[in-house]
């Protein structure tokens, strides 16, 4: 079986290693479990899909996010998020990671909206925290509206500055045109220009959306391993705990202190923790 709780579950079978000094990159995860993987790419690795199977979809896409401190590496150029569909992943039939998830037997299209994990360590003074957590704890607010919203503060600082009248309905629209990652993304290239240009769209956490943050979040105790899913029903903890006991063994499922811990922005989260 393949899903992102299988995977918790090979991380819990090695976690001791997480206090280890090198990269998570090379961390030995169990690779029967992964589609494809990729350092420095958006996903750093996804989970097998699985065929037939209701409780488990697999197909989870996971980033890696290691830190020399308790603050959450930058995103370099792929906005955090929730949910991602693997059509904008997956952006031309010679894709590596196409090719990888094909090869291990992927029927790509058939689950079309992935959901997006990030494995967060963060280390300082030999202590350690870990967290793989759901992308939504960092996507308060959709890509576009992120986007257009600050694009409009661009363009709000710079009529002030100018002094120039603009249409509210010409504003509007250069606010609206301007709230697709993609229109940044690409290489542009200019008549007798030697060097070609492409912005690049970075992210960093606030306090109040770093997990790692201990005074915001200190339920995330120093030397742990932690799980943390979207927990905004009754329904959402119903099936996280389904899911977490055909994962895990009751033996091991006492081994976990188990709580829900209150987003600043974005409603509660459950955590599934033990210690390291």
């Amino acid at each position: 079986m393949n899903s992102i709780y299988h995977l918790f579950k090979s991380l819990f079978n090695q976690k001791s290693r997480f206090k280890e000094s090198g990269k998570l990159e090379v961390f030995p995860f169990d690779e029967s479990l992964l589609s494809c993987k990729n350092a420095g790419q958006f996903p750093d690795m996804a989970i097998k899909l699985n065929k037939g199977e209701k409780l488990f979809t697999g197909g989870e896409l996971i980033e890696l996010k290691d830190s020399d401190s308790y603050m959450v590496s930058s995103f370099n150029s792929t906005i955090p998020s929730g949910k991602k569909e693997i059509a904008k992943v997956i952006k031309s039939e010679n894709s590596i990671i196409r090719q990888q998830m094909e090869t291990a037997g992927d029927d790509i299209n058939s689950l079309p909206v992935r959901e997006v994990f990030y494995l967060v360590r963060g280390r300082k003074r030999g202590k350690v925290k870990v967290a793989l957590v759901h992308g939504s704890f960092f996507e308060t607010i959709n890509t576009e509206e992120l986007i257009s919203k600050s694009f409009s503060q661009v363009l709000e600082e710079r009529i002030k500055q100018s002094g120039i009248a603009v249409d509210e309905d010409l504003k509007e629209l250069l606010i609206t045109t301007f709230s697709e990652q993609e229109s940044f993304s690409k290489v542009r290239t200019v008549d007798k220009a030697s060097v070609k240009l492409r912005f690049r769209v970075m992210t960093e956490v606030k306090a109040e959306g770093n997990i790692l943050n201990s005074t915001k979040y200190p339920e995330i105790a120093e030397d742990t391993l932690n799980l943390v899913l979207p927990c905004h029903s009754q329904a959402d903890e119903e099936i996280a705990i389904k899911k977490m006991k055909r994962a895990f063994n009751k033996t091991q499922l006492e081994q976990f202190k188990v709580f829900k811990l209150k987003h600043h922005f974005n409603g509660f989260f459950l955590v599934f923790q033990i210690n390291l």
